[in-house]
């Protein structure tokens, strides 16, 4: 009987890139139909050598160092949000490649904890942000009064007047972060562990394009469609 749970999770663990621990892996199981309880999917798994690997790399990624105007924090750690398109959030962050950095723009849906908006660039310019809020404008159309939060360093490629501009017109709510607090923006932070833990810190990127693509293929094939999040009781979205 061990080796077909064995074969379950191992099948599990290629579905989700490797990132499932023990609660994950037991809660997937159970949904597959196979009944176990979590301390033998631990035991199987620390035999069997099917582990989560981390290793990390550090860059600032800020600028506070600018003259434009900062939003008041409106989501106040809220981060439950009853319906979609009520609280958006978002920030930047990056990956190291052979070829340089790539900068991550995300926005995040905190209903559901998808992403609805992305982009990337070699250089971190107000641009970046101005792109990945266009996706998520075009996937969701949001209604008016929706709160989009910025995360706390308030760089200036959020504070700008043109990104400012694309909230006017598109009626949506400022809401920023106190400087220097990660915990006010901590679902973002959140996703930028996760996909950093699930696929950046696992390889060595050659190149820009490269990491781009399996960036691609984390979101739209493993993150918004089948991982399961704590936020949500441990739900997929």
């Amino acid at each position: 009987m061990d080796m077909v749970v064995l074969a379950h999770i191992k099948k599990q663990s290629r579905l989700s890139l490797g990132s499932y621990g023990r609660p994950r892996m037991t809660d997937e199981l159970k949904e597959v139909g196979v009944d176990v309880g979590h301390r033998r999917v631990g035991r199987l798994m620390r035999e069997n050598r099917i582990i989560v690997e981390r290793t990390r790399k550090f860059k600032a990624t800020t600028d506070s160092d600018h003259m434009f105007n900062i939003a008041p924090n409106l989501l106040d750690r809220d981060f439950i949000a009853a319906r979609a398109n009520q609280k958006w959030a978002g920030d930047i962050s990056y990956i190291w490649t052979r070829e340089g950095w790539l900068y991550l723009a995300v926005i995040l849906d905190l209903h559901s904890r998808r992403v609805i908006g992305w982009a990337v660039r070699n250089r971190m310019k107000r641009d970046l942000a101005i792109r990945a809020w266009k996706m998520a404008i075009a996937l969701r159309s949001p209604p008016r009064g929706c709160i989009f939060h910025r995360c706390a360093a308030r760089g200036s490629q959020y504070c700008s007047h043109d990104y400012q501009k694309v909230l006017r017109e598109n009626g949506l709510k400022a809401s920023m972060s106190g400087k220097g607090n990660c915990y006010d923006n901590a679902a973002v932070e959140t996703f930028f562990k996760t996909i950093k833990a699930e696929l950046i810190w696992r390889r060595s990127w050659e190149t820009r394009r490269q990491a781009e693509t399996a960036i691609f293929q984390y979101i739209n094939g493993f993150y918004n469609p089948r991982r399961r999040h704590s936020a949500l009781g441990g739900k997929s979205p």
